[in-house]
């Protein structure tokens, strides 16, 4: 069992969320969704209604497996390629197509050089660098 801290209000603190938007690269379909942003999950994953909204056909897509946070290995589709975008900046991606909620995680959020604000409870592009990403290599 997971004991959850919460606000005054029974907010779950530490929770924190991102609009984003995702393109499927080859049609060019676009969806908005709310994404949980998770800095212990690695990939992007999306629910099937939202790998469909985007055109993929989940029948035809490669499959792979991942590990999931119970340590658990899980077949699922994989959709690619697919632009994630957080105001200003994206990355191409590969998703994983599992569960019911939208999960973004480091990987992605690496790649566009975003931070997460604990204390605010949000996602913003890094304050050292508000021109754009700058990747470590």
């Amino acid at each position: 069992m997971t004991a959850t801290t919460t606000d005054e209000q029974g907010k779950p603190m530490g929770t924190v969320y991102a609009d984003i938007t995702l393109t499927n690269m080859f049609s060019g379909k676009t969806v908005n969704v709310r994404t949980l942003v998770d800095t212990g999950a690695i990939h992007m994953v999306v629910p099937a209604a939202v790998a469909t909204e985007l055109g993929f056909d989940l029948e035809e897509v490669s499959i792979s497996y991942v590990t999931v946070a119970d340590g658990r290995r899980v077949r699922c589709p994989q959709i690619s390629p697919v632009e994630i975008r957080f105001q200003d900046r994206t990355c191409p991606s590969s998703i994983a197509v599992l569960g019911d909620e939208c999960l973004m995680g480091v990987v992605p959020l690496e790649m566009m050089d975003l931070v997460v604000d604990p204390v605010h409870e949000r996602v913003i592009p890094n304050p050292m660098h508000p021109d754009g990403p700058v990747l470590r290599i």
